[in-house]
């Protein structure tokens, strides 16, 4: 058994096709098919279930392939380690970022990153969260900034920031003429949320306490797939909706008929998070990202 039996192992597992992982690890099917018959022999069980249309993995090669996946990393560790004697923070850095705030932050840090750090070598990710946590789980990605709780055993959790909520609405709206929006303000609010899977649209219904409004009503239907979208359906008096505070600096809203306001409300944030597995070996780089998000972030989001 060597390192490369167990990147075989893996890719046949992520593929679920002989003939993809072969392409995927630059080798013949033949031969690839050949290495893991012989670990499969070596380990006396079958790491999967073959058939003339598909290739499923057995239970047991579920619990071999996870932990192939940590040997893989930890040997990349070993590498990491060898070259830090030179530069500890050389390599690269494979970041998950959820699409409502990867827009937003991402160009607050990258110049920083690049000027202070040259020998990080970022590659980013922008998906949903699920997707970035079983990434995460695959070892797919180092970490993702998530702004949904996560309390799985296998992950750690380093909140980084709350970033407050504002309501964007169309100049023309009834609220605009308040300064504060209160929670009677929300309750009869005519609120557009993100598509099903977007944990804003989550915690926009959290905030506003309206749950059992989720797939009711008149704007039920309406439902975009990213927050310039919903503000574009704003702009043309379809309804209001909430806006994170980091998008608020980017996205220019003048001239767009939208006008902002805050909301008097306790709790009207969501926390930023940094997650990464507890087993992760590159602990020093994860302290240098989360730094650098904290010194570059305006006033108007709260660091923790």
């Amino acid at each position: 058994m060597n390192l490369r039996d167990l990147k075989y192992l893996v890719a046949v597992a992520d593929t679920q096709h002989f003939g993809q992982a072969a392409e995927q690890c630059f080798v013949s099917q033949p031969t690839l098919s050949g290495q893991i018959k012989k670990l499969e022999e070596e380990l006396g069980v079958s790491l999967f279930e073959r058939s003339k249309r598909s290739v499923t993995t057995t239970d047991l090669g579920e619990a071999i392939v996870a932990k192939a996946r940590e040997i893989l990393e930890q040997a990349e560790a070993l590498r990491q380690l060898a070259r830090s004697h030179q530069d500890p923070l050389v390599g690269p850095l494979r970041l998950g970022a959820i699409p409502t705030l990867s827009p937003y932050l991402m160009p607050l840090i990258l110049k920083p990153l690049k000027k202070y750090y040259p020998q990080i070598k970022l590659v980013l990710s922008e998906e949903q969260t699920e997707t970035l946590l079983q990434r995460l789980a695959k070892h797919e990605i180092d970490a993702a900034l998530l702004a949904t709780p996560v309390n799985e055993a296998q992950f750690v959790s380093l909140p980084l920031f709350n970033e407050p909520f504002w309501l964007a609405l169309p100049s023309e709206h009834s609220l605009v003429k308040k300064v504060k929006i209160n929670q009677a303000d929300l309750d009869n609010a005519d609120l557009l949320l993100l598509a099903e899977g977007h944990c804003l649209a989550d915690r926009a219904m959290q905030v506003c306490h309206i749950h059992e409004r989720g797939a009711q009503g008149d704007l039920a239907d309406l439902r975009a797939a990213s927050l310039e979208t919903l503000l574009q359906m704003v702009a043309t008096g379809f309804g209001c909706t909430l806006l994170p505070a980091l998008a608020l600096n980017s996205i220019s809203l003048k001239g767009k008929g939208i006008v902002v306001k805050a909301l008097q409300l306790p709790d009207t944030y969501r926390q930023i998070s940094l997650v990464y597995r507890r087993t992760f070996p590159r602990q020093k780089v994860l302290e240098v990202l989360a730094e650098l998000v904290l010194k570059n972030l305006p006033e108007n989001v709260k660091c923790l």
